[in-house]
């Protein structure tokens, strides 16, 4: 990965097992991704810009509140702060139950 995703992609890397120590690292079309019983349940890409995402096997929550049916299933990033780590984490931590 180019810089400065690279930096980051290793922290999101981190911040995945550390959130959810029973995903297991791998590969999905070339990019890094996290199984659990052989599914994949989030991964992480660079396109323009550092994706995060989790896919149809993850648990989906809904948002609080909301007046809809969508669920999100991924998010772009420009940058890591203390902020985006929060709330990667907790998506992370609700994508594995």
């Amino acid at each position: 990965m180019p810089m400065p995703y690279s930096e980051m992609g290793r922290r999101i890397h981190a911040l995945i097992l550390r959130n959810a120590p029973e995903l297991r690292p791998t590969l999905w079309y070339g990019m890094p991704a996290y199984r659990r019983d052989g599914k994949v349940i989030c991964f992480f890409r660079v396109d323009r810009y550092m994706t995060f995402g989790h896919t149809e096997d993850a648990n989906l929550v809904r948002e609080e509140g909301a007046r809809h049916n969508l669920v999100p299933t991924s998010w772009s990033l420009t940058e890591l702060d203390e902020a985006t780590e929060a709330e990667l984490s907790a998506i992370v931590r609700n994508a594995a139950t």
